[in-house]
């Protein structure tokens, strides 16, 4: 029997118009972007359905992100699709650790509001920066950034793509180093801060008292946590990984070969935009990946698993 992993994407993945379709047709997705609006006090509706600048802008992206993921994955459960891990990026982590029920719906959307509005503003602007390297392996640019202050590995995405963060100026200098050593390309990210970078610790103290407000429950199937790429099985440190995620490299590549390495064969990407899925063949052609962005993906995805299994 194939094991299934539920993929959840991070800041980025998001577009106007998510989830409409999925608002429009499920009584169980309309329910969640309803008490999301309620929790928060916001219209989660207009933030995601239609064209606007804030959903660009990381205090509001994390929550509609969250939301309407996890509006999605409900319906997938309701057709009878269930996962044996579940894992995300950034972000993403939080609908992976709902969808293991480690976390009500309630408690993913306002805490990473929350996240969100401590991200933004915990660095001023112009101070930090980001840069996605193209073409070059984990142990070289590591061997390049170890040589220079103030900048560290955000992403390991996948080989060929990593993306490095911190101190705008040590960023502009490594992107020069790594084109010397052999870098395809080094492209500077349209981001409000250098996330996943020590610049962030101190919004990672904030986040952890917001957690402290926040009742975890034994969780029904483990979760990747992006921290160290290893499974989680039980709460007692959960509070803690989150934390410290907001400053810590997400290992997203390593996440997803645990997943294969413990047999998961078949990945399903819930959420817009197909990002885990290019990644994944760059990590692992082996596998199969699915991504359930519209409606008529639900039924496709999970007939075609289905069969698989038969």
């Amino acid at each position: 029997m194939s094991k299934i992993a539920f993929i959840f994407p991070g800041q980025g993945a998001q577009k106007a118009g998510m989830g409409k379709d999925f608002y429009d047709t499920f009584e169980t997705s309309r329910k969640v972007f309803d008490q999301a609006c309620e929790w928060l006090s916001m219209d989660m509706k207009a933030l995601c359905f239609e064209e606007n600048e804030k959903l660009d802008l990381t205090e509001y992206t994390q929550a509609a992100l969250v939301t309407t993921c996890l509006a999605m994955e409900k319906v997938v459960e309701e057709k009878g699709l269930y996962p044996d891990v579940t894992a995300g990026l950034s972000l993403g982590e939080y609908c992976a650790i709902e969808a293991a029920k480690g976390m009500t719906l309630k408690d993913a959307i306002t805490t990473v509001r929350k996240r969100g509005i401590l991200m933004e503003r915990a660095v001023p602007a112009g101070q930090g920066g980001m840069a996605a390297v193209l073409g070059m392996d984990a142990a070289q640019i590591e061997s390049v950034l170890e040589r220079i202050e103030g900048v560290s590995i955000a992403n390991y995405n996948c080989p060929g793509q990593i993306v490095i963060t911190g101190v705008k100026a040590a960023v502009e200098e490594a992107s020069g180093k790594l084109k010397e050593a052999g870098a395809k390309r080094v492209l500077p990210l349209n981001v409000s801060g250098p996330f996943h970078s020590a610049m962030l610790c101190e919004a990672g103290k904030e986040l952890g008292k917001v957690l402290e407000d926040v009742k975890l429950s034994a969780l029904k199937i483990p979760y990747v946590t992006n921290v160290t790429g290893e499974y989680v099985t039980d709460i007692e440190n959960i509070k803690e990984l989150l934390s410290k995620q907001i400053s810590s490299s997400v290992r997203w590549q390593q996440s997803v070969e645990k997943m294969i390495s413990q047999g998961v064969d078949t990945f399903v990407e819930i959420g817009p935009g197909r990002t885990l899925a290019g990644f994944m063949r760059k990590i692992n052609r082996n596998v199969k990946v699915y991504n359930i962005q519209t409606v008529e993906d639900v039924e496709k995805v999970v007939n075609a698993i289905s069969e698989d299994r038969v």
